[in-house]
């Protein structure tokens, strides 16, 4: 409602927009690194010393803390702001074509979002209660409740929008950005227009930005080790890095799960043109 009623949105605006879970920080830091190359050395660079939520704010978070939009229409352009909203609950003047603004929204196999999410919901359980079981946890996900709606709405929302309008969203799978990361990176620059020049892919400016972002270099830095746990959340920045895997569900769905979440996904994509293959 606040997005909606007092968002003043720029030209230079780039929301970085995912479902929990389908790797926000490891895209928040691709964007920040590629937009601000030209302003940071790799040798001492902030991502060395800053989680990438303290680089790309949280859209919702700062907004819920300080109830107005004030703190984010004070930043300086570009704005690079992370959310995990639907598509649909943005305001016309940012989502049709008269608006400028940019979204790049990054998607994941359903089974892996399912398990990385059971893991981090228990962290941020409450130590009185109980564990999710894997069990509850799933029963939930299959029925779309979630802080967001449910998973496949949301991937839709945002890949709908990509076709329809791809110069303003890109639609971004997280299983390729693994494979190819080199022309994930590359298409990032384009799309955000900043695309690379032949001297900085002599330099191999690209290859620097894939190392930096990397999950073993990320959640090797010593900021992203830390425990420390703030009074407005209940984890650490390293509980952001557990795995950054494809295919780690198969350690955790039993046969049925898996035959489950296929059906379901089967479903809701029948006829849409996109498939997480």
């Amino acid at each position: 409602m606040l997005i909606n009623d007092h968002f003043k949105p720029r030209p230079t605006d780039i929301i970085v927009a995912t479902f929990p879970k389908c790797g926000t920080t490891w895209l928040r830091a691709l964007v920040f690194s590629i937009i601000n190359r030209n302003s940071f050395d790799f040798s001492d660079h902030p991502l060395h010393k800053a989680n990438p939520q303290e680089l790309v704010l949280f859209f919702e978070g700062y907004l819920h803390r300080y109830g107005s939009t004030s703190f984010v229409d004070g930043l300086p352009s570009p704005r690079l702001l992370s959310t995990h909203l639907p598509y649909s609950l943005f305001p016309t003047r940012m989502t049709d074509d008269t608006s400028v603004c940019r979204f790049v929204y990054i998607c994941r196999d359903p089974k892996d979002v399912f398990v990385s999410k059971w893991h981090f919901a228990n962290k941020l359980r409450p130590k009185e209660l109980p564990p999710l079981s894997l069990e509850e946890a799933f029963d939930l996900f299959c029925k779309g409740v979630s802080e967001y709606g449910p998973f496949w709405d949301h991937v839709l929302g945002y890949w709908e929008a990509s076709v329809e309008s791809p110069k303003k969203v890109l639609f971004l799978k997280y299983e390729d950005v693994k494979k190819e990361p080199l022309g994930c990176v590359r298409k990032l620059g384009e799309f955000l227009g900043v695309p690379f020049t032949p001297e900085e892919e002599n330099n191999e400016t690209v290859a620097e930005i894939v190392k930096l972002c990397s999950f073993e270099s990320l959640s090797n830095q010593n900021v992203n080790k830390s425990q420390t746990i703030s009074g407005e959340r209940p984890i650490g920045n390293s509980d952001f890095f557990r795995k950054g895997e494809v295919g780690d569900w198969v350690n955790h769905l039993s046969p049925e799960m898996v035959e489950k979440l296929n059906q379901i996904t089967e479903q809701k994509l029948q006829g849409t043109g996109f498939n997480f293959d």
